[in-house]
């Protein structure tokens, strides 16, 4: 079984932060002194969590991606994946995570077989990376990622492309592909940012493009397929790949396979919604599993067409003033 939703898509594949919490304060995230943080009993709890998985994976979920904030803040996040683990519905379990707490659960994550992380780091210079994390962990992050290499983790790097803070940095970024067997994505920036800033200009996929094809000119575009949110790219002598991810021109919507459950149980089904339905509202209500198994079928049939679409019906305030954090990403 897999559902579509109105416009034919395959939906498969659930991202579910469970903190929005964060020992980072990136400035496209979240303001300096960081965001109203959610009540603890105000977050899905880890069975109610397992509980939706479960009946996602009757749904023909074969995927789920657990984010937060820094997953590995949560306390006990790693009895979650082992629990979800154990659920054997899930093909991929994957975590994005800032690196900063990673290195102590290696062991486990690969006897679990947890060996696809996404990795946040928009920034090879240290001085640039405490400027936009406005923390002191380069270090950490980069010993974390030289670990998950050579213990044979697939590895991507998300790197969010800022105008005029690091697009010096693409460069130097997307010759770790060269070097290592890696994937190094470079992500439009988007205006969740919990009211950090406004009107920000936006750096696009077609400008992170240019700035490679003039490095790389040998560049060539790889074959996608459905749901992937980057198009990727290769040149000569390249170990890894590099990845462009269109997040505020959304042009990759038409093959969207994605339902996202924020911390505190909202569900959204495009990124650029409000929020469309509390489940933990309605799990706590008493519904059943059969019920929640219907809501979640009309949820997915109402996802809509695209994140223009879904942001008609949200306020600008609203979009700003969410944090990444929070939803998850």
């Amino acid at each position: 079984m897999t559902l579509k939703d109105n416009y034919n898509r395959d939906i498969n594949y659930v991202r579910i932060a469970v903190t929005d919490r964060c020992n980072l304060r990136c400035f496209y995230c979240m303001p300096e002194q960081g965001i109203v943080y959610e009540p603890k009993d105000h977050l899905l709890s880890y069975e109610e969590i397992i509980r939706l998985l479960t009946i996602l994976g009757q749904l023909g979920f074969t995927k789920v991606r657990f984010t937060g904030g820094e997953p590995f803040l949560r306390k006990d996040f790693t009895q979650l994946i082992e629990k979800t683990a154990a659920l054997s519905a899930f093909e991929n379990i994957h975590i994005t995570t800032n690196g900063t707490l990673v290195q102590n659960h290696i062991p486990l994550l690969k006897k679990l077989g947890i060996t696809k992380l996404n990795l946040s780091l928009d920034t090879l210079n240290e001085e640039r990376f405490k400027k936009i994390t406005r923390r002191d962990d380069f270090s950490k992050v980069w010993d974390t990622l030289q670990v998950l290499i050579k213990e044979n983790f697939s590895v991507k790097v998300n790197a969010v492309a800022m105008n005029g803070i690091n697009t010096e940095d693409i460069i130097p970024m997307a010759e770790l592909a060269r070097e290592y067997p890696i994937h190094v994505r470079f992500i439009e920036e988007m205006p969740f940012n919990g009211g950090a800033k406004e009107n920000q200009k936006i750096f696009s996929s077609k400008e992170i493009l240019s700035t490679l094809h003039k490095h790389f000119p040998d560049l060539k575009v790889l074959s996608g397929k459905h749901g992937d949110t980057a198009t990727e790219y290769t040149a000569a002598h390249f170990i890894g790949k590099i990845g462009i991810i269109p997040a505020f021109s959304r042009t990759f919507c038409t093959t969207c396979n994605r339902l996202r459950i924020t911390a505190n149980g909202e569900i959204k089904t495009c990124l650029y919604d409000g929020g469309v339905f509390s489940m933990r509202d309605f799990l706590r209500s008493g519904a059943t599993d059969l019920e929640v198994k219907e809501k979640f079928i009309e949820l997915i049939r109402l996802k809509p067409k695209d994140g223009f679409e879904a942001e008609k019906f949200t306020t600008q305030s609203v979009i700003r003033n969410e944090s990444m954090s929070s939803i998850g990403g």
